[in-house]
């Protein structure tokens, strides 16, 4: 059984693998290249990536173009390490979007996922999720940060919860373990976007 410290160490060692893979993958350039904007969000921005392996980005293009969205998707997909893609319309709902979720294996053969989401520029959620990053950040001491991860570890994996939970949880509400955690979400039960 793993030990804080373990589960410190593979945190950052996960972290340092994300950052490699995001070089590897070329997707920053890829998507500059046709004109967007690319933004990390997500656990890796907040500095609280565990033991899911996910990298997200929020790209950000003036029209949602499917052929140009497809163009950029192609190149990346030449990268003998992108193993998988999967894409889903959502250009005509409120997250006015493309979903694009990649499959990277690394150099020890675990599979992580990369998800892009291309937004139309100065729609509902244009900012959004990269100033929640923002808030988290600044709101959270190195304490706080080391018991989410810690809770992260501990969760079973067939439980998932959102990231986002997890910093409600611990900074907003003081949760510090597993059995707090479990009551804490009893009592929050929400699904779809979770506001900070």
């Amino acid at each position: 059984m793993k030990n804080f410290d373990d589960y410190m160490a593979i945190a950052l060692n996960n972290e340092k693998k994300a950052l490699r893979i995001i070089e590897q993958s070329l997707i920053i350039p890829a998507w500059e290249k046709a004109g967007a904007k690319v933004n990390l969000i997500g656990s890796l921005k907040t500095r609280t990536l565990a033991k899911h392996l996910d990298i997200d980005f929020h790209i950000y293009t003036p029209e949602l173009n499917i052929a140009r969205s497809f163009a950029v998707m192609a190149q990346i997909a030449a990268n003998p390490y992108i193993k998988h893609i999967e894409f889903t319309n959502l250009a005509d709902t409120d997250e006015c979007c493309y979903e694009w979720h990649a499959r990277f294996e690394d150099c020890d053969k675990a599979l992580w996922q990369i998800d892009m989401i291309q937004i139309l520029s100065g729609s509902k959620y244009d900012g959004y999720f990269e100033k929640q990053a923002e808030n988290i950040t600044a709101a959270m001491t190195e304490e706080m940060r080391r018991t989410i991860l810690h809770l992260k570890f501990e969760t079973p994996d067939n439980l998932h919860i959102a990231g986002i939970q997890y910093c409600k949880a611990v900074i907003q509400d003081g949760v510090r373990d597993m059995s707090g955690l479990k009551k804490w979400l009893a009592q929050h039960n929400r699904t779809g976007i979770i506001a900070w």
